[in-house]
């Protein structure tokens, strides 16, 4: 019965950017009831169309191809906590609303609905107009519907809203201690990777003054959005940083992708978050003693790929973060060896690949470990057994291969869900 003032709530929020930010300082609840393992799953659904309104108009009927593979995935892995990336946003919310009622809550050949009552969106900063020559192409493109547009962009999209992302819960999300980060400017990081024009003397120059005035951290957004799992608060930390690739010898998408992962590195490591502000301007921090999952496709590969040196391994090694194996599949391991290509060159164990990118070894990246579900060492353990963390990778082999096609390009996505089963605990 709280399904639709959570919905108002949050879609308030979301168009105002009036959020409520949860106490820094106070301590988290740690008083535990027994509970069952909760599924935390990422998924970048490949659910972004070329123009505004695209996505509403193909998902009004339960028949898009794409969309109902996308669904039949979710259903089988049950998450229970989802973030989903490559989502196109719209300010009403209506494109996700119509995911659930035409797709997940009806069964995709034979399997269980997914039913969410809790949902969250908000804007982003893929298709918002900079107002200044990101791309530098001498031109500041204002009019929506083009690369060029997309290029001076605070983050890429050819309209506003393209590649957002949203996120389903079956625990009710604490709508009023929401917090997003859509606003932060990349220049208010202390450090800042900012990126260097190497034809000229000056540092930190390949922006423009002014432009650095404007230019925000995230490409998306940042969101930490608490979730109510019995008596306890775990923060949902979601985002999706831009892929380390599309520029030049300045590296302007590399270093951006290192500082928008550092930005979660420090936000959640005791003291380092201070200098961090809200869209509510509220500043610091998570606090310790807080349970958290990073979730996302954060588009930084441990050891293939072309991302800045540590910097999904800020999270990874992160102090606050419970050092736990990869999740991992047989399938990626499977179509590494046939596709061949890039992958021969790779150093990272395939099983652990979550995206099936071009294979060419010329042009292509191969398959890499982009998305990630990352917990607290305090307050959070995974589950027991074979399946308490996984990629929904099936083999050839296997009867569900279909939901993912034979590679690179894809039906449904050219990235794999991605889950852990945690549990609550104390310490």
């Amino acid at each position: 019965m709280r399904v639709l003032a959570s919905l108002a709530a949050v879609l308030l929020a979301a168009c105002s950017g009036e959020q409520a930010a949860a106490p820094m300082d106070a301590p988290e609840q740690a008083a535990v009831a027994p509970a069952p393992a909760v599924r935390f799953a990422t998924y970048n659904t490949y659910l972004n169309r070329p123009a505004e309104g695209v996505l509403q108009s193909d998902l009004q009927t339960p028949d898009n191809a794409q969309a109902r593979k996308v669904a039949e995935i979710i259903q089988r892995t049950a998450p229970d906590v989802l973030v989903l990336n490559e989502f196109d946003y719209d300010d009403a919310g209506a494109a996700l609303r119509l995911f659930q009622k035409n797709y997940l809550e009806i069964s995709q050949n034979g399997a269980e609905p997914a039913l969410y009552p809790y949902s969250f969106v908000a804007p982003s900063n893929t298709g918002l107009a900079s107002g200044h020559d990101l791309n530098r192409d001498a031109v500041v493109t204002t009019e929506p519907g083009s690369r060029e547009y997309g290029g001076d962009a605070f983050g890429y999209g050819e309209f506003p809203g393209q590649y957002a992302m949203a996120m389903l819960s079956k625990y009710p999300i604490d709508d009023a201690a929401a917090r997003t980060f859509q606003a932060f400017l990349w220049k208010d990081m202390p450090g800042a990777l900012l990126p260097d024009d190497p034809a000229t003397p000056e540092p930190a120059d390949w922006y423009s003054a002014e432009a650095l005035e404007d230019f925000r951290l995230s490409s998306k957004t940042y969101w930490d959005l608490p979730v109510i799992i019995g008596e306890v608060r775990v923060h949902v930390l979601a985002s999706h940083p831009t892929p380390p690739g599309f520029d030049g010898e300045e590296d302007r998408n590399g270093k951006r992708n290192f500082d928008e992962n550092r930005f979660w590195a420090d936000y959640i490591a005791d003291g380092e978050g201070d200098y961090i502000y809200d869209d509510a301007g509220a500043n610091g921090g998570l606090g310790v003693g807080a349970r958290f999952v990073i979730m996302g496709d954060l588009n930084a590969d441990p050891n293939d790929g072309g991302a800045v040196e540590g910097s999904i391994e800020q999270l990874i090694n992160a102090p606050a973060v419970r050092q736990a194996a990869a999740p991992t599949s047989d399938g990626g391991a499977v179509q590494a060896g046939l596709q061949g290509g890039a992958n021969l060159n790779h150093v990272g164990a395939a099983f652990e690949d979550t995206a099936d990118f071009n294979d060419d070894p010329e042009r292509g990246v191969g398959n890499l470990r982009l998305d990630v579900v990352l917990y607290s060492k305090f307050g959070l353990r995974q589950g027991e057994g074979e399946d308490a963390s996984g990629i929904f990778w099936p083999g050839p082999d296997d009867a569900h291969y279909d939901l993912i096609g034979p590679g690179f390009p894809v039906e449904s996505s050219d990235h794999r869900l991605v889950w852990r089963d945690l549990l609550i605990v104390d310490e």
